[in-house]
């Protein structure tokens, strides 16, 4: 948490708010939060016209008139928001970047796992996280996410949860698909057929789509832009839901780890089954 669907509501939040102004200062509370050079971040950022607020990935990026751009990694527990700066700031704020019409945008992160990473035009292909980023699941066909998540040979839970194979997914909404599409999370990827990898394919993309409409999922710390909870929560078959019945077949929803996440699976509705069976 935060995955695509938070992370997309909050860009789409953002946008509004913030278009058409510019940071006018930095205030680095952390410096685990706010790890680059301070001078550097001014230099690419203040005083820029903000174009758009977009998501890639689990990041969010804020992009200025020149291409340069604000990077948000929100990790498990980052929230973003507008508000008017304080002189005490809020329990949790680690970065403050004031804009020209006297609010500010706060990032807060209790776990302080995020990041904040400011860069000029074109840099941001240098930092490695972002250019080992895979594609995003809506730019795919079916038929080349089968050929790309079917050339692993890990567990296709561990597939989806590679951000190098494909971007932005995480543990809700991996379970929430495989369950969706009838796929055991420990079925090697390279063993399932390319049909049933296409039918993940719209499970996916399906269950990412009503998330987002949803305003994601909040569990504990998410809220959107605006401060409120999503409510993707409240359609979860699996996720969270382990010993309860199945919705399907009401057999007891069993878990187990995969990759070191705990999966949640109906094991009657959800087969490992092989291309040649």
């Amino acid at each position: 948490m935060p995955e695509l669907p938070e992370v997309e509501t909050i860009a789409r939040g953002l946008a509004p708010l913030l278009c058409g102004l510019r940071f006018t200062d930095l205030v680095a509370l952390d410096s685990r939060v706010f790890p680059g050079r301070t001078d550097d971040f001014c230099r690419a950022v203040l005083g820029k016209l903000i174009t758009d607020v977009r998501r890639r990935g689990k990041l969010c990026l804020v992009e200025l008139e020149d291409a340069s751009l604000v990077a948000f990694h929100l990790k498990m527990t980052g929230r973003l928001f507008v508000a008017r700066p304080q002189a005490e700031p809020a329990p949790h704020v680690r970065v403050l970047l004031p804009l020209d019409d006297g609010r500010a945008l706060h990032f807060a992160d209790m776990r302080r796992f995020g990041v904040c990473l400011g860069f000029a035009p074109g840099a941001i292909t240098a930092w490695d996280f972002y250019a080992r980023l895979g594609p995003e699941p809506f730019d795919l066909t079916p038929q080349a996410f089968a050929a790309r998540i079917g050339a692993r040979r890990t567990a296709i839970k561990a597939a989806l949860l590679d951000q190098h194979a494909v971007a932005g997914v995480g543990n809700i909404y991996a379970d929430e698909s495989l369950f969706e599409a009838g796929i055991a999370p420990w079925a090697k990827a390279c063993d399932l057929a390319p049909h049933r990898l296409e039918r993940l394919h719209g499970a996916l993309t399906g269950v990412l789509r009503r998330a987002i409409e949803a305003g994601g999922s909040t569990i504990r710390d998410y809220r959107t832009a605006e401060g409120v909870e999503g409510s993707f929560q409240w359609s979860f078959h699996v996720y969270g839901r382990a010993g309860e019945p199945c919705p399907n077949c009401q057999t007891p929803l069993q878990t187990q780890k995969i990759a070191g996440r705990t999966s949640t699976f109906c094991p009657a509705c959800q087969t490992g089954e092989r291309k040649h069976e």
